[in-house]
């Protein structure tokens, strides 16, 4: 398994740097689109769809969607605060899990809460490429969702007792939440203080990292509720060593759109 994924991780690896780095535009929509697509192909398997055709069908409807959203970026206004509300509403219905799954609207219900959780993402990550300072930016929420996943993990083996949301995802604790947040807002600090940001700036940074990592482990637990309701482990076996897609998204598909809310409240960038 470990040299699986070491393996798995030695190839995505020169991929991604390529695809967020030298990709611009229209190649680089489509870079993340692809990643988006498959994910929604393993999204249809979670919400109950075992069959090849309608998970195809349903990643091609994600296709259109995000090719609709690239030719119509006003629509990016709506997207983006949507997905913000949904997050939310995700995290009532971690919180009220396994009740809450009479919420979830049934399989064509959990179909639409992917298309709330798959689009937002690709339509942030679109727009964060094109603000100033864009790439970095992109390398910024994930070393945030990262350094917490880190932090949380050697934190919650060393100190782990009191259960995060034991009807979802047992193995996480709240002492896990607290490591990986200190982590992240170690990092954010250091980052702040390095480029010699104002109190102010470094204190609404401060806060703005702990959104994004809270809303990170929303994510993560939100997959986790639906690989739990489908009685499936990994989201799918595309990627050896590591699972799925959606295994390895999931934290990112909840960070991105919320930390690309934030810096628009902020006023960096545009939509």
């Amino acid at each position: 398994m470990l040299k699986q994924r070491i393996i798995t991780a030695a190839i995505l690896l020169p991929i991604a740097l390529i695809g967020f780095f030298l990709l611009e535009g229209l190649a680089f929509a489509i870079f993340i689109g692809i990643v988006v697509v498959l994910g929604g192909w393993e999204w249809a398997r979670l919400a109950g769809f075992a069959g090849q055709f309608a998970r195809v069908g349903y990643a091609l409807i994600i296709a259109l969607l995000l090719a609709t959203l690239y030719r119509l970026p006003v629509l990016t206004a709506w997207v983006l605060p949507l997905s913000v509300v949904w997050w939310l509403a995700a995290t009532a219905l971690v919180l009220g899990y396994p009740g809450s799954q009479r919420h979830w609207g049934g399989r064509l219900g959990s179909l639409v809460i992917g298309l709330l959780i798959l689009l937002p993402a690709w339509q942030a990550l679109v727009m964060l490429k094109q603000w100033p300072e864009g790439n970095w930016l992109i390398v910024a929420v994930m070393v945030l969702v990262w350094a917490a996943d880190i932090g949380a993990y050697f934190s919650g083996k060393a100190l782990g007792r009191r259960k995060l949301a034991p009807q979802v995802s047992p193995g996480k604790s709240w002492e896990g939440l607290i490591g990986g947040l200190i982590t992240s807002l170690l990092i954010t600090l250091g980052v702040g203080i390095y480029r010699g940001w104002s109190p102010r700036e470094l204190v609404l940074a401060l806060f703005g990292a702990a959104l994004v990592v809270v809303i990170s482990v929303v994510g993560d637990l939100t997959e986790s509720m639906f690989k739990r309701s489908s009685g499936i482990k990994d989201s799918s076996q595309l990627l050896p060593g590591h699972g799925g897609v959606m295994d390895r998204i999931d934290s990112l598909t909840a960070a991105v759109p919320v930390f690309t809310v934030l810096l628009w409240l902020a006023g960096w960038g545009s939509w």
